[in-house]
């Protein structure tokens, strides 16, 4: 049986992109997997009584070593702020290629504290900073250091001791371009080095705090529980400095969206299901139950989703429990069809994403599928014309094209660039000023008005000769052809609508990265937990891959 791919017009919907949840095909989870075979170690750990110094860890296999350099710093309470325009954190972070010298570490305890301003070097592949949850870093070294483990309570309600304001790659502030490392098959991948970051300074989290602990009170502290550890992972702050990066990067998002929806497709695609692969997917999915109620937030609108996702998970089990019989022909297409007809789109991507958990050989193959060399897709065919080009917009954008951008309702919004913060930002275009600094991820209104002036050109005319006279559209007639070649490279809806909810662009990228437990702080901001539950290091060499699905409450 060939089963095709989802439609486009409706997985690319907002709402429906806002809806996805980590899967194998996640990055941090192909990053432990990549990396579990490697040697691990703590090179070096110079730290005063306070928690302040350096510490080194490293990843190493024969020759190749990557290293993490760590700088605790202290800073007043009131220096703390998780905020793009912050100056000061609690710890700063680089991933270094190599072991570093002495020499390295100096220079870097010099550059590294001051993140953007500071310089790094082409031997740095990766920067980051993190600030502590202070109320959960002080109880915990308060409970170890009079010899007892902290509430559990209060670590369930945060998840963390540490969440970090951003990771950069990728040759920003001097660190090394991406075509230096590109090659390396270990770190294929995207944001493979930026995973191995996060991983580590969680590690560091828990080794800052048990040597705290016992400098405070050396005869009766105790270590944080491993256990515990497991269950702690690391916190993040993302704004909307992380929307714009998947309209600026089709090429990219496509091979992320495409690589989740072919492996829907050939797992539904199975005749026969063996039997261990039925009950780890089922297992997976009443263990999941345990994620969902004990993710917290305060947001109302993520408070409902989480109610109809709970809800419609418990509906899923009774059918596959009492209703369902793994043995028929086809059984994941069958489940899926009733996903679709029976459930909320939260929990359509949710169960999708664990009907990959017990078919990792076709989740591996799609793993080195998810890069892509995008300047290759730069160029526009110019010697195409215009009637194709209508025919791709009618062909590949008809949602949009029913869009009346006379509205107000549908022209709203406009994304800007703050000056005093240089991120990303969105504005109401009848309340505020700056409309005219708009930057270009109106792609749906751009569409429409590159269609409106295809239909007044004639068909023969060559694209070259429409750019001349309709250069402001040439950014939307490159996506045009882009997507042509690439179906999901492409947000089908209106980004500067009234109602838009731009989480919902962060969440799908959060979910690709292997985010739990989305915790909206506003529609444009939301703090997430980030390796809450996976192996430590020293367990990493043989690990349980559905640790996703244990308790970690």
């Amino acid at each position: 049986m060939n089963i095709e791919l989802r439609d486009p017009n409706i997985i690319m919907k907002l709402s429906r992109l806002g809806s996805f949840h980590q899967s194998k095909l996640s990055f941090l989870r192909s990053f432990l997997k990549e990396f579990k075979d490697w040697d691990y170690n703590r090179d070096l750990f110079d730290l005063d009584d306070n928690g302040f110094g350096v510490a080194v860890y490293s990843f190493k296999k024969k020759e190749r070593v990557y290293s993490l350099i760590c700088f605790a710093n202290k800073i007043n309470d009131d220096e703390r702020s998780d905020r793009v325009i912050a100056t000061k954190w609690d710890a700063a972070f680089t991933l270094h290629d190599g072991v570093p010298s002495k020499q390295d570490i100096e220079r870097l305890k010099n550059e590294v504290p001051k993140q953007e301003i500071g310089r790094l070097s082409y031997k740095e592949l990766t920067l980051s900073r993190a600030n502590k949850s202070v109320r959960v870093f002080n109880h915990v070294i308060e409970s170890l250091s009079n010899g007892t483990q902290p509430n559990l309570n209060l670590l369930d309600r945060v998840g963390y001791l540490y969440r970090t304001t951003a990771v950069y790659g990728s040759g920003k502030f001097g660190l090394a371009d991406r075509f230096r490392i590109k090659n390396r098959d270990e770190i294929n991948g995207p944001f493979r080095l930026e995973m191995m970051l996060v991983y580590l300074v969680r590690q560091f989290t828990f080794d800052q705090v048990n040597h705290v602990a016992k400098y405070r009170n050396p005869k009766k502290a105790v270590k944080l529980d491993p256990k515990i550890c497991k269950n702690l992972g690391i916190g993040n702050s993302t704004g909307l400095g992380m929307a714009p990066f998947i309209v600026n990067h089709p090429t990219l998002l496509n091979n992320w969206i495409l690589c989740r929806e072919t492996a829907l497709k050939k797992i539904r695609e199975i005749k026969k299901v063996e039997t261990q692969d039925s009950d780890l997917f089922k297992n997976c999915v009443r263990n999941s139950i345990k994620n969902i109620t004990s993710w917290n937030t305060e947001s109302d609108f993520q408070l409902r989703k989480i109610k109809s996702l709970l809800e419609d998970v418990r509906k899923f089990l009774d059918f596959i429990d009492n209703k369902f019989n793994f043995e028929i022909d086809y059984p994941f297409n069958e489940i899926y069809f009733w996903l679709e007809k029976e459930t909320c789109e939260e929990c359509i991507e949710y169960i999708v994403s664990i009907m990959m958990e017990p078919y990792g050989k076709i989740i591996e193959p799609l793993v080195k599928e998810m890069s892509s060399d995008e300047e290759k897709y730069f160029n526009i065919p110019t010697n195409r014309t215009v009637e194709e080009l209508r025919t791709i917009i009618k062909k590949k954008y008809p949602n949009v094209l029913t869009i009346n951008f006379d509205k107000k309702e549908n022209y709203k919004k406009f994304w800007f660039i703050s000056k005093n913060k240089e991120e990303p930002r969105l504005a109401d275009r009848f309340k505020e000023q700056g409309a005219d600094l708009e930057q270009p991820l109106a792609i749906a209104r751009d569409v429409k008005k590159l269609y409106d002036k295809l239909l007044e050109s004639k068909n023969s005319l060559t694209i070259d000769k429409f750019l001349i006279e309709n250069s402001d559209l040439r950014h939307v007639v490159r996506r045009a052809f882009i997507i042509e070649k690439f179906p999901y490279s492409e947000i089908q809806d209106n980004t500067i609508s009234e109602n838009i909810i731009p989480i919902d662009m962060l969440r799908l990228k959060l979910s690709f990265f292997g985010a739990l437990k989305f915790d909206p702080r506003s529609d444009k901001w939301l703090r997430i937990n980030m390796f809450q539950g996976a192996p430590l290091p020293n367990e990493l060499k043989d690990y349980d891959e559905q640790w996703v699905y244990k308790s970690h409450s």
